[in-house]
């Protein structure tokens, strides 16, 4: 089986999950992992199929700008996916619409405020004393402006970056570490959520 293709089936699998848990409704998000460093090649999910129903054959190989190498459409998100495994060194990024992300930035456009919870040991964070600031940026269609305004807000600490009123990319050493920090952060930002709703 071709490098490709073993990403290929990963990466089905994660937006099987992912969609199953009603974070890729219809044919939203997708994932990547990285294949190669230099030059920068990346497998990311194909556009606009559904995410529950990928194979391992729905991934395109992309370079650091996002453009596909092998033959298929990209996900138009492809060049952020580069630029942040370029800038972070993850090895895998994963991009869902959860509705707790986009409720956050909402509230909090600045970046999203988190601390003193257990969960942010998930996360990579203490879990005392150590507030986390999730980024959030304003969404475009431009991947450029995007990956500009996410390596000017970029912080090694915090391998998360929400998109306004969009969804919310995580990444990690893998699928499996990227994965975690996801389930991590979205219950971090679903409780943060609660308390301000019921007044805590």
């Amino acid at each position: 089986m071709t490098a490709l293709a073993e990403a290929g089936r990963a990466l089905a699998a994660e937006a099987a999950r992912y969609a199953g848990m009603g974070w890729m409704r219809g044919t939203s998000g997708n994932l990547s992992v990285v294949l190669d460093r230099d030059p920068l090649r990346l497998a990311v999910t194909a556009s606009g199929l559904d995410k529950g129903e990928l194979t391992e054959t729905d991934v395109v190989e992309v370079d650091a700008e996002g453009g596909a190498v092998s033959g298929g459409v990209p996900s138009a998100e492809a060049g952020l996916h580069a630029r942040i495994a370029a800038i972070s060194g993850a090895g895998a990024v994963v991009h869902v619409h959860a509705l707790a992300p986009v409720l956050a930035a909402q509230r909090w456009p600045g970046g999203v405020p988190l601390r003193d919870l257990e969960m942010l040991k998930g996360f990579g964070r203490a879990a005392h004393d150590d507030l986390v600031t999730v980024p959030v940026i304003d969404n475009g269609q431009d991947m450029r402006v995007l990956g500009e305004a996410f390596q000017r807000g970029y912080r090694a600490d915090t391998p998360a970056l929400i998109v306004a009123r969009h969804g919310i990319y995580v990444w990690g050493a893998d699928l499996r570490e990227a994965r975690h920090r996801l389930e991590c952060l979205e219950w971090l930002l679903r409780f943060t959520l609660g308390t301000i709703l019921d007044g805590s």
